[in-house]
């Protein structure tokens, strides 16, 4: 999903990740870390289906409440592997250790803005996760994102979000693609304006 500030799609990538079972603050099903409740009521009018002898597994990534996690994390070592030292990476590298770690085998993958802990190199190598995970064809990835490398996931079902509700797009339709491409080719026609 994509879409601008407000439109709702960090809503619903959230709303889904809830309804699924997943920790409001990230992480899995069995992640309980909270701190401060402001999820929406929009989760508890979602039935989503599962189909027969479908996986429970997932995960739910949300950039923004990262620091606290990787904390719950360290509160509540692993029982089966080595604790990786999240703390003591980037922000960034962080995030994409923690993908790389635990996005493994069938189940639902929720992200919510995962480029704004990402370089565009960090994009990349999170989108090689993601097809690597997708390619074994028993995953489901929902991701709300503003970065046009993050929506070019290959064979997405892409949604933008806006005032009209959802609507899908190909990628080369995006309002962000376009704003994106007519930035780079000329910033000077932005930047005279603010």
């Amino acid at each position: 999903m994509v879409g601008e500030n407000g439109s709702g799609k960090s809503t619903l990538v959230e709303a889904i990740a809830l309804a699924y079972g997943l920790s409001p603050e990230g992480g899995s099903t069995g992640a309980r870390h909270s701190t401060r409740r402001t999820e929406s009521a929009l989760a508890g009018h979602l039935q989503l289906i599962r189909n027969a002898g479908a996986t429970r597994r997932g995960y739910f990534l949300r950039a923004e409440s990262m620091h606290g996690f990787f904390t719950y994390l360290e509160q509540h070592p692993s029982t089966s592997g080595p604790d990786i030292p999240f703390h003591d990476m980037s922000h960034g590298e962080a995030f994409l250790e923690l993908a790389a770690d635990r996005f493994q085998g069938p189940g639902l993958w929720a992200l919510d803005e995962p480029e704004s802990a990402l370089s565009f190199m960090g994009c990349l190598s999170l989108l090689a996760v993601l097809k690597d995970l997708l390619a074994a064809g028993k995953s489901q990835v929902i991701m709300s994102t503003h970065s046009p490398v993050l929506a070019a996931l290959p064979n997405a079902q892409i949604l933008e979000v806006g005032p009209w509700g959802l609507r899908p797009r190909a990628w080369e339709e995006l309002e962000l693609v376009a704003n994106w491409r007519s930035f780079l080719a000329s910033p000077e026609r932005y930047l005279k304006h603010i």
